[in-house]
């Protein structure tokens, strides 16, 4: 039968009783399948499938709604089938995301998920802190932890997932221990992207847990601080709230050789035409063959002088004159006409650098046909001798 159960406990027929508020009950299956009965003396809902194959008409609500996807499945009746889903959709939210989308595993409605996983990607945080985040099911918490889409700090997420596997021990009565919820995350644990929060988050946050074994907490910190970095065993590509395909610009249209580096960032000011969200920079590596260097990148509000967005990380180049990518953490929003300064601050040997600069490049998509306008102008103070004509800092990386 189905059975949802609310703050009173189980709820007989799905009616008034059991309170017109379904999105905050919580909904499992168990055999044996719901009935369809004439009378519906109990599950009234179970009803709808032979009302609507009579009558062609269907009323669904939110009392109902579970009980009538079941039982259109369980008796192949799809048109009702389908009026349930939409209905569903319709009701979607981020506090019940996360409760449709378990429900949409179990009843396999792959575009219902889609939908789920597409507004938990857009609302995150609202979504991991309502009360259906900690009920779900392991191999649903796997699917949306392996998402490069979702919108939130990574600290925030490793939190929330800490609340899941307390909630997950109690259901398997463990106590809950260090061990025990490393235990019931498993393969989850893996999918948490430790290199993308910053070294004060980790150190306050998941290398105090006692989740992690010490091993993986060394050589995590040892990623923050070092370059070269260690391998480890956690994945680093960031995470990007972002639709549509990655695009590029390169400011420049010759590459020359030897531009030097003591202390000082490289820096350039810029502004576009319409909203974007940078996501890294493209940067000249070194003369001198195969180099590691350890860069600092920045954007930085010009007007108030706010750092927007940052990372300390490094780069391995092969001794070319192409561009290497350094990603930030997380995607820096850009608003129109707004000056911005790229900042890139390198540790290294002599590179390549750039020459004859332009004040204006635009990107046209190739799909769309839409155009992205940069405007490229000179950073006063300490640039390392970039500019507009010559410099660092060639390409910007970033989605629209």
């Amino acid at each position: 039968m189905l059975v949802l159960e609310g703050p009173s406990g189980p709820a007989c027929g799905l009616g008034a009783e059991a309170g017109s508020h379904w999105l905050g009950l919580r909904v499992r299956v168990e055999p044996p399948a719901v009935e369809v009965r004439p009378g519906g003396s109990c599950l009234t809902a179970a009803a709808s499938p032979s009302r609507f194959l009579y009558s062609d008409e269907v009323q669904i609500g939110p009392e109902t709604v579970m009980t009538t996807l079941y039982t259109a499945k369980k008796y192949a009746v799809p048109a009702l089938e389908a009026h349930c889903v939409e209905f569903l959709k319709k009701n979607l939210r981020a506090d019940n995301a996360f409760m449709l989308l378990t429900q949409a595993r179990l009843f396999d409605e792959p575009q219902l998920a889609s939908l789920c996983l597409e507004n938990i990607d857009k609302n995150t945080a609202d979504a991991i802190t309502a009360e259906g985040f900690t009920d779900i099911d392991l191999d649903t918490l796997v699917a949306v932890l392996e998402r490069d889409t979702l919108g939130i700090r990574e600290v925030r997420l490793f939190n929330a997932v800490v609340r899941w596997s307390e909630a997950e021990c109690q259901r398997q009565q463990l106590q809950v221990t260090p061990e025990n919820k490393r235990k019931v995350l498993g393969k989850a644990l893996a999918l948490i992207r430790f290199p993308l929060m910053t070294i004060e988050e980790f150190a306050a946050g998941p290398a105090q847990s006692g989740i992690l074994v010490d091993r993986e907490v060394v050589s995590l910190f040892l990623h923050f601080t070092v370059n070269p970095k260690p391998r480890v065993d956690f994945i680093d590509r960031p995470r990007c709230c972002l639709r549509g395909k990655e695009c590029s610009i390169n400011r420049f249209q010759q590459v020359e050789s030897r531009w030097g580096y003591s202390g000082t960032s490289d820096r350039i000011r810029f502004s576009v035409n319409k909203r974007i969200f940078v996501v890294g920079f493209g940067l000249y590596g070194s003369i001198h063959g195969p180099t590691d260097y350890q860069v600092n990148i920045q954007i930085i509000h010009t007007d108030s002088n706010t750092v927007l967005g940052q990372n300390d990380t490094g780069f391995s180049c092969d001794g070319s004159a192409s561009t290497f990518r350094v990603m930030f953490k997380e995607p820096v929003e850009v608003l129109p006409n707004v000056n911005y300064t790229a900042c890139a601050t390198l540790k290294g040997p002599d590179s390549h650098y750039g020459t004859k600069g332009l004040r204006k490049v635009t990107h046209e998509s190739p799909t769309t046909g839409a155009k992205t306008c940069f405007t490229f102008c000179y950073a006063a103070g300490n640039n390392n001798g970039t500019s507009v004509e010559d410099g660092q800092i060639p390409e910007v990386i970033f989605y629209t």
